[in-house]
């Protein structure tokens, strides 16, 4: 029996039940935490890592990220959306081969492992071919992170004789093709989910099959909301008659939505993922943090695009919640004219909006997001003696306010070290580095070839 005992750490459990110690024990079996305590003792038969001047808490869940775009990255740093409609998924989008959504795929998923989530929402929606898919599959399996595979689809200018993408249904053929392969374990460490294009983007009557194929197969379908006009204005009403609207729908970004369409997603259980650094670096508007926090929902957290951002878990949550606290602060400096006597949103919650949170997003709160006896063995431990960040008087701020990359010890993904020592376990990275370098230097050549510079 393979068993891990992780001791005499900070733990942050982020279970209520559980709470929090400042000298605590995880006992790890196999792929799942059988025990979190103030002291465990065990047989000879156990690993002990030594955690003193260590913090140990869930594995961070990154809720959206299209990682195709890894061999990009820094690309698209000063373009508003309306560029990156027309420079990437109408340009760029159009140049990938197969063997580029892989290698940016691994390296991407790789990377997130290093700074810590270890589950990734991988909303991919750039595959033309079941070559494309497969490839973006088999990178997120071969890197080894816990990973949802949201399927999407491509958006290019439509060429003479062919119909916008926003007239054509998610493709029920390809769901079902990766179903019965290599996405069949609902409980797998990749499962499946739906990138749709939603009322925003399609047509009624493909909103309205795409909606009700999620259903029929029971898979999360998720959708970006915002951006310009919406090609269905009245989408969200005829979706909500048709009782289609509920738990399992995913809402991306969702900047512009009006109060009472808000209201009504937030009763009927609709979930939401905010990117909050790329949605105002690229002209979307404020995330909607504070509106969800009011209406006693939370937001998950996403980075979005390596295109044109860091793909830091950390400093999201930090972005998320600094951008809240200043409007908070704004609206009340304008009502009371001073400063006002307490901050509105605790650290804590930060924490929760990228790990309970972004479980319960995909369905999935009773197998990870937290330390809790039962669930999945996900983990992180932050080395809390480094220099930026000893002395610690609250964990839970060193962890949201101070952590980086540099600080990320050690990660586990179902009881299996993914990194240990600050370095990460993965096989011919260099080489992969290399690959993903060659694959950036192809696209970007191959697109202003084409005329299509940035």
């Amino acid at each position: 029996m393979r068993r891990t005992l992780i001791k005499s750490a900070v733990i942050i459990s982020m279970d209520d039940a559980i709470g929090d110690f400042s000298t605590g024990d995880v006992l790890i079996e196999r792929n799942r935490i059988v025990d979190v305590r103030p002291s465990i003792d065990v047989g000879s038969d156990t690993e002990i890592v030594e955690a003193e001047g260590r913090i140990v808490i869930p594995g961070l869940i990154n809720a959206h990220m299209h990682t195709w775009q890894t061999a990009l990255r820094g690309y698209a740093a000063n373009w508003t959306l309306l560029e990156y409609f027309r420079r990437m998924h109408a340009g760029l989008a159009t140049v990938f081969r197969p063997e580029d959504i892989y290698i940016a795929t691994l390296v991407g998923a790789l990377n997130q492992i290093n700074q810590g989530t270890t589950t990734l929402v991988d909303w991919c929606h750039n595959n033309p071919t079941p070559d494309h898919t497969d490839a973006a599959v088999r990178g997120l399996i071969e890197s080894g992170i816990r990973a949802a595979f949201f399927h999407g689809s491509p958006k290019p200018e439509p060429k003479p004789g062919e119909r916008h993408f926003s007239e054509v249904p998610h493709p029920r053929r390809e769901v079902e093709r990766l179903l019965a392969g290599p996405l069949a374990d609902r409980d797998g460490l990749v499962t499946l989910g739906l990138a749709i294009l939603g009322p925003h983007y399609s047509t009624l009557d493909v909103a309205m099959h795409d909606f009700r194929m999620a259903r029929e197969l029971n898979l999360i379908a998720s959708m970006h909301q915002g951006g310009g006009p919406a090609k269905t204005p009245d989408g969200w009403e005829k979706l909500t008659e048709a009782g289609l609207v509920g738990a399992g729908i995913n809402i991306v970004h969702g900047n512009d939505l009006p109060d009472d369409l808000l209201d009504r997603m937030v009763d009927l259980g609709v979930s939401f993922s905010v990117t909050p650094e790329n949605e105002m670096i690229q002209g979307h508007g404020f995330p909607i943090t504070g509106r969800l926090l009011k209406r006693g929902v939370r937001p998950t957290i996403g980075i979005d695009l390596e295109s044109v951002l860091a793909g830091d878990l950390f400093s999201a949550a930090r972005v998320a919640l600094s951008t809240q606290r200043s409007l908070d602060n704004a609206e009340s400096r304008k009502a009371s004219g001073t400063i006002p006597a307490t901050t509105t949103i605790p650290v804590r919650e930060a924490l929760r909006w990228i790990t309970t949170e972004g479980a319960r997003m995909l369905g999935r709160e009773n197998q990870i997001g937290s330390l809790t006896p039962g669930k999945l063995a996900d983990l992180v431990i932050i080395n809390a003696s480094d220099l930026n960040l000893v002395p610690v008087h609250d964990p839970v701020a060193a962890v949201v306010m101070q952590t980086s990359l540099a600080n990320i010890e050690a990660v586990m993904i179902g009881g299996v070290w993914k990194k240990r020592n600050g370095r990460l376990l993965a096989d011919g990275l260099e080489a992969k580095k290399q690959l993903l370098v060659q694959s950036g230097r192809r696209l970007v050549h191959d697109i202003e070839r084409q005329g299509h510079a940035a």
